[in-house]
Protein backbone atom coordinates (compact mmCIF):
# COMPACT_ATOMS: atom_id res chain seq x y z
CA UNK A 1 0.00 0.00 0.00
CA UNK A 2 1.34 3.45 -0.90
CA UNK A 3 0.81 6.33 1.50
CA UNK A 4 0.98 10.02 0.61
CA UNK A 5 1.68 12.25 3.63
CA UNK A 6 0.21 15.71 2.99
CA UNK A 7 1.40 18.57 5.18
CA UNK A 8 -0.09 22.07 5.18
CA UNK A 9 2.40 24.75 6.18
CA UNK A 10 2.91 28.47 6.58
CA UNK A 11 6.15 29.74 8.15
CA UNK A 12 6.85 26.49 9.99
CA UNK A 13 10.66 26.42 9.86
CA UNK A 14 10.76 25.94 13.62
CA UNK A 15 8.81 22.67 13.49
CA UNK A 16 8.74 21.16 9.99
CA UNK A 17 12.19 19.59 10.26
CA UNK A 18 11.25 17.61 13.34
CA UNK A 19 8.16 16.19 11.65
CA UNK A 20 10.13 15.18 8.55
CA UNK A 21 12.90 13.65 10.67
CA UNK A 22 10.27 11.65 12.53
CA UNK A 23 8.84 10.38 9.26
CA UNK A 24 12.35 9.41 8.13
CA UNK A 25 12.72 7.27 11.27
CA UNK A 26 9.70 5.18 10.32
CA UNK A 27 9.69 1.42 10.46
CA UNK A 28 7.02 0.77 7.86
CA UNK A 29 6.20 -1.82 5.26
CA UNK A 30 4.47 0.82 3.13
CA UNK A 31 5.83 3.07 0.39
CA UNK A 32 5.67 6.73 1.45
CA UNK A 33 5.76 10.05 -0.39
CA UNK A 34 5.67 13.46 1.28
CA UNK A 35 3.85 16.48 -0.13
CA UNK A 36 4.12 19.92 1.47
CA UNK A 37 1.38 22.42 0.61
CA UNK A 38 2.90 25.82 1.35
CA UNK A 39 0.68 28.89 1.55
CA UNK A 40 3.23 31.66 1.14
CA UNK A 41 5.95 30.99 3.72
CA UNK A 42 8.56 33.75 3.97
CA UNK A 43 10.98 31.74 6.12
CA UNK A 44 12.94 28.55 5.35
CA UNK A 45 9.98 26.14 5.48
CA UNK A 46 10.09 25.25 1.78
CA UNK A 47 13.88 24.91 1.70
CA UNK A 48 13.88 22.55 4.69
CA UNK A 49 11.10 20.44 3.19
CA UNK A 50 12.81 20.16 -0.19
CA UNK A 51 16.13 19.24 1.39
CA UNK A 52 14.38 16.41 3.22
CA UNK A 53 12.76 15.04 0.08
CA UNK A 54 9.27 16.53 0.11
CA UNK A 55 7.41 17.56 -3.02
CA UNK A 56 6.26 21.16 -2.66
CA UNK A 57 2.91 22.49 -3.85
CA UNK A 58 2.30 26.22 -3.53
CA UNK A 59 -0.96 28.04 -2.94
CA UNK A 60 -1.30 31.82 -2.97
CA UNK A 61 -2.13 33.28 0.44
CA UNK A 62 -5.20 35.09 -0.85
CA UNK A 63 -6.56 31.79 -2.21
CA UNK A 64 -5.96 29.75 0.93
CA UNK A 65 -8.52 27.81 2.87
CA UNK A 66 -7.90 24.60 4.80
CA UNK A 67 -10.03 22.59 2.40
CA UNK A 68 -8.41 24.08 -0.71
CA UNK A 69 -4.91 23.36 0.58
CA UNK A 70 -5.88 19.76 1.32
CA UNK A 71 -7.42 19.30 -2.11
CA UNK A 72 -4.31 20.63 -3.84
CA UNK A 73 -2.16 18.19 -1.90
CA UNK A 74 -4.51 15.32 -2.68
CA UNK A 75 -4.44 16.17 -6.38
CA UNK A 76 -0.66 15.83 -6.42
CA UNK A 77 -0.65 12.66 -4.33
CA UNK A 78 -0.23 9.21 -5.87
CA UNK A 79 -0.88 7.08 -2.79
CA UNK A 80 -3.80 4.79 -2.06
CA UNK A 81 -4.04 6.35 1.40
CA UNK A 82 -3.79 10.10 2.05
CA UNK A 83 -2.34 10.87 5.49
CA UNK A 84 -2.69 14.44 6.72
CA UNK A 85 -0.34 15.95 9.28
CA UNK A 86 -0.02 19.45 10.62
CA UNK A 87 3.40 21.02 10.07
CA UNK A 88 3.75 21.54 13.82
CA UNK A 89 3.30 17.93 14.90
CA UNK A 90 5.78 15.08 15.15
CA UNK A 91 5.30 11.33 15.66
CA UNK A 92 6.23 9.69 18.94
CA UNK A 93 6.81 6.13 17.68
CA UNK A 94 8.51 4.66 14.63
CA UNK A 95 5.40 2.67 13.68
CA UNK A 96 3.14 5.74 13.48
CA UNK A 97 2.42 5.30 9.78
CA UNK A 98 1.66 1.59 10.07
CA UNK A 99 -0.69 2.25 12.98
CA UNK A 100 -2.52 4.86 10.92
CA UNK A 101 -2.86 2.55 7.93
CA UNK A 102 -3.69 -0.73 9.70
CA UNK A 103 -7.44 -0.06 10.10
CA UNK A 104 -7.80 0.19 6.32
CA UNK A 105 -7.45 -3.60 6.14
CA UNK A 106 -11.18 -3.39 6.83
CA UNK A 107 -12.72 -2.34 3.51
CA UNK A 108 -15.47 -0.44 5.33
CA UNK A 109 -13.04 1.89 7.12
CA UNK A 110 -12.94 5.17 5.24
CA UNK A 111 -10.99 7.29 7.73
CA UNK A 112 -8.52 6.76 10.55
CA UNK A 113 -7.29 9.34 13.00
CA UNK A 114 -4.70 9.05 15.73
CA UNK A 115 -4.03 10.31 19.20
CA UNK A 116 -2.69 13.80 19.88
CA UNK A 117 -0.82 14.90 22.98
CA UNK A 118 0.94 18.11 23.94
CA UNK A 119 4.41 18.87 25.21
CA UNK A 120 5.97 21.31 27.67
CA UNK A 121 4.95 24.23 25.43
CA UNK A 122 1.25 23.31 25.48
CA UNK A 123 -1.15 25.31 27.58
CA UNK A 124 -2.69 23.36 30.44
CA UNK A 125 -6.25 23.77 29.19
CA UNK A 126 -5.28 22.50 25.76
CA UNK A 127 -3.73 19.45 27.41
CA UNK A 128 -7.14 18.82 28.95
CA UNK A 129 -8.76 19.10 25.53
CA UNK A 130 -6.28 16.62 24.05
CA UNK A 131 -7.05 14.15 26.85
CA UNK A 132 -10.80 14.54 26.26
CA UNK A 133 -10.76 14.38 22.46
CA UNK A 134 -8.01 11.77 22.06
CA UNK A 135 -8.34 9.12 24.79
CA UNK A 136 -5.92 6.27 25.45
CA UNK A 137 -8.37 3.62 24.20
CA UNK A 138 -8.81 2.86 20.48
CA UNK A 139 -12.20 2.62 18.78
CA UNK A 140 -12.31 1.14 15.28
CA UNK A 141 -15.99 1.88 14.64
CA UNK A 142 -16.57 5.27 16.18
CA UNK A 143 -20.25 6.26 16.33
CA UNK A 144 -19.73 10.03 15.92
CA UNK A 145 -18.14 11.85 12.94
CA UNK A 146 -15.19 13.27 14.85
CA UNK A 147 -11.59 13.44 13.66
CA UNK A 148 -8.82 16.01 13.34
CA UNK A 149 -6.73 16.53 10.23
CA UNK A 150 -3.58 17.21 12.22
CA UNK A 151 -3.31 13.40 12.34
CA UNK A 152 -5.80 11.72 9.98
CA UNK A 153 -5.70 9.31 7.04
CA UNK A 154 -8.37 8.70 4.40
CA UNK A 155 -8.89 6.52 1.36
CA UNK A 156 -7.94 8.30 -1.84
CA UNK A 157 -10.83 6.61 -3.63
CA UNK A 158 -13.30 8.32 -1.28
CA UNK A 159 -11.63 11.71 -1.69
CA UNK A 160 -11.97 11.33 -5.46
CA UNK A 161 -15.71 10.92 -4.94
CA UNK A 162 -15.94 13.87 -2.56
CA UNK A 163 -13.22 16.47 -2.06
CA UNK A 164 -12.98 18.78 0.96
CA UNK A 165 -15.27 21.79 1.18
CA UNK A 166 -13.07 24.75 0.26
CA UNK A 167 -15.48 27.39 1.54
CA UNK A 168 -15.48 26.38 5.21
CA UNK A 169 -13.40 28.41 7.67
CA UNK A 170 -12.64 25.26 9.64
CA UNK A 171 -14.07 21.83 10.51
CA UNK A 172 -13.67 20.64 6.92
CA UNK A 173 -12.42 17.39 8.44
CA UNK A 174 -15.57 16.85 10.53
CA UNK A 175 -17.78 17.69 7.56
CA UNK A 176 -15.98 15.13 5.37
CA UNK A 177 -16.06 12.50 8.13
CA UNK A 178 -19.77 12.96 8.66
CA UNK A 179 -20.48 12.58 4.96
CA UNK A 180 -18.62 9.28 4.55
CA UNK A 181 -20.14 7.94 7.75
CA UNK A 182 -23.59 8.64 6.34
CA UNK A 183 -22.53 6.61 3.30
CA UNK A 184 -21.86 3.61 5.53
CA UNK A 185 -18.10 3.88 6.04
CA UNK A 186 -16.45 3.48 9.43
CA UNK A 187 -14.34 6.02 11.27
CA UNK A 188 -11.49 4.39 13.19
CA UNK A 189 -9.51 5.91 16.06
CA UNK A 190 -6.12 4.39 16.90
CA UNK A 191 -4.81 5.53 20.27
CA UNK A 192 -1.33 4.13 19.51
CA UNK A 193 -0.83 6.33 16.42
CA UNK A 194 0.50 9.14 18.61
CA UNK A 195 1.75 12.55 17.57
CA UNK A 196 2.81 15.55 19.65
CA UNK A 197 0.87 18.64 18.56
CA UNK A 198 2.75 21.84 19.34
CA UNK A 199 0.55 24.93 19.60
CA UNK A 200 2.41 28.14 20.41
CA UNK A 201 -0.55 30.47 20.10
CA UNK A 202 -0.92 34.07 21.17
CA UNK A 203 -4.21 35.03 22.84
CA UNK A 204 -5.38 36.48 19.54
CA UNK A 205 -4.71 33.20 17.73
CA UNK A 206 -6.58 31.20 20.38
CA UNK A 207 -9.61 33.46 20.01
CA UNK A 208 -9.36 33.40 16.23
CA UNK A 209 -9.20 29.60 16.06
CA UNK A 210 -12.44 29.14 17.97
CA UNK A 211 -14.09 32.07 16.20
CA UNK A 212 -13.60 30.65 12.71
CA UNK A 213 -14.48 27.12 13.84
CA UNK A 214 -17.72 28.41 15.32
CA UNK A 215 -18.57 30.13 12.03
CA UNK A 216 -17.99 26.83 10.25
CA UNK A 217 -20.03 24.85 12.79
CA UNK A 218 -22.93 27.29 12.52
CA UNK A 219 -22.92 26.84 8.77
CA UNK A 220 -22.88 23.05 9.07
CA UNK A 221 -25.50 23.07 11.85
CA UNK A 222 -27.71 26.13 11.15
CA UNK A 223 -30.02 25.43 14.08
CA UNK A 224 -27.21 25.23 16.64
CA UNK A 225 -27.21 27.90 19.35
CA UNK A 226 -24.54 29.36 21.61
CA UNK A 227 -25.72 32.32 23.66
CA UNK A 228 -24.24 34.56 26.35
CA UNK A 229 -25.35 32.14 29.06
CA UNK A 230 -23.47 29.32 27.32
CA UNK A 231 -20.37 31.52 27.24
CA UNK A 232 -20.55 32.31 30.96
CA UNK A 233 -21.50 28.81 32.06
CA UNK A 234 -18.94 26.93 29.93
CA UNK A 235 -16.15 29.38 30.74
CA UNK A 236 -16.79 29.07 34.48
CA UNK A 237 -17.24 25.30 34.60
CA UNK A 238 -14.20 24.59 32.44
CA UNK A 239 -12.02 26.98 34.42
CA UNK A 240 -13.10 25.25 37.63
CA UNK A 241 -12.49 21.80 36.13
CA UNK A 242 -9.03 22.83 34.93
CA UNK A 243 -8.17 24.33 38.31
CA UNK A 244 -9.12 21.07 40.03
CA UNK A 245 -7.03 19.06 37.56
CA UNK A 246 -4.07 21.43 37.93
CA UNK A 247 -4.27 21.24 41.73
CA UNK A 248 -4.35 17.45 41.52
CA UNK A 249 -1.22 17.52 39.34
CA UNK A 250 0.53 20.05 41.58
CA UNK A 251 0.67 22.75 38.89
CA UNK A 252 -2.09 25.08 40.09
CA UNK A 253 0.10 28.12 40.74
CA UNK A 254 1.95 27.65 37.46
CA UNK A 255 -1.31 27.76 35.51
CA UNK A 256 -3.47 30.00 37.69
CA UNK A 257 -3.56 32.79 35.08
CA UNK A 258 -3.20 30.81 31.85
CA UNK A 259 -6.26 28.64 32.49
CA UNK A 260 -8.88 31.43 32.64
CA UNK A 261 -7.25 33.27 29.74
CA UNK A 262 -7.44 30.21 27.49
CA UNK A 263 -10.98 29.21 28.47
CA UNK A 264 -12.44 32.71 28.19
CA UNK A 265 -10.84 33.19 24.77
CA UNK A 266 -12.05 29.75 23.69
CA UNK A 267 -15.69 30.40 24.52
CA UNK A 268 -15.72 34.10 23.69
CA UNK A 269 -14.41 33.22 20.22
CA UNK A 270 -17.11 30.56 19.96
CA UNK A 271 -19.80 33.01 21.05
CA UNK A 272 -18.70 35.66 18.57
CA UNK A 273 -18.44 33.08 15.79
CA UNK A 274 -22.04 32.02 16.34
CA UNK A 275 -23.10 35.65 16.04
CA UNK A 276 -21.30 36.14 12.72
CA UNK A 277 -23.56 36.99 9.80
CA UNK A 278 -22.28 37.52 6.28
CA UNK A 279 -19.64 36.21 3.92
CA UNK A 280 -15.87 36.07 4.07
CA UNK A 281 -14.23 39.08 2.48
CA UNK A 282 -10.48 39.45 1.96
CA UNK A 283 -9.94 41.22 5.27
CA UNK A 284 -11.61 38.49 7.29
CA UNK A 285 -9.79 35.79 5.35
CA UNK A 286 -6.46 37.45 6.20
CA UNK A 287 -7.46 37.62 9.84
CA UNK A 288 -8.37 33.93 9.95
CA UNK A 289 -5.32 32.44 8.31
CA UNK A 290 -2.32 34.77 8.62
CA UNK A 291 -0.39 36.85 11.18
CA UNK A 292 -1.25 40.53 11.52
CA UNK A 293 1.67 41.86 9.52
CA UNK A 294 1.83 39.25 6.76
CA UNK A 295 -0.28 40.90 4.07
CA UNK A 296 1.03 44.36 4.86
CA UNK A 297 4.55 43.03 4.46
CA UNK A 298 3.58 41.23 1.25
CA UNK A 299 2.06 44.38 -0.21
CA UNK A 300 4.97 46.45 0.97
CA UNK A 301 7.31 44.04 -0.61
CA UNK A 302 -0.48 8.12 27.44
CA UNK A 303 -0.68 4.59 27.75
CA UNK A 304 0.73 2.82 24.73
CA UNK A 305 2.03 -0.62 23.84
CA UNK A 306 5.46 -1.29 25.35
CA UNK A 307 6.71 -2.90 22.12
CA UNK A 308 6.48 0.40 20.29
CA UNK A 309 9.83 2.02 19.58
CA UNK A 310 10.03 5.68 20.52
CA UNK A 311 11.75 8.12 18.16
CA UNK A 312 14.78 9.87 19.67
CA UNK A 313 14.83 13.53 18.63
CA UNK A 314 17.81 15.81 19.15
Amino acid sequence: MKCSIIIRAFNEEKHIGKLLDGIACRESQHTVEIILVDSGSTDNTVQIAEEKGAKVVRIRPDQFSFGRALNLGCQRATGDILLFASAHVYPVYTNWIDRMLAPFDDAKVGLTYGRQIGNHLSKFSEQQLFAKWFPAVSNYDQPIPFCNNANTAIRRSLWEQMSYDESLTGLEDLHWAGTIQQQGYKIAYDADAVIVHVHEETPRKIYNRYYREAIAFKRLKPHARFNAWNFVYLSATNILSDYIAAAHEGTFLTNVFDIPVFRVLQFWGTYQGYRFIGTLDRTLRERFYYPNEFFRRERADQSVQTLMKQIAYD
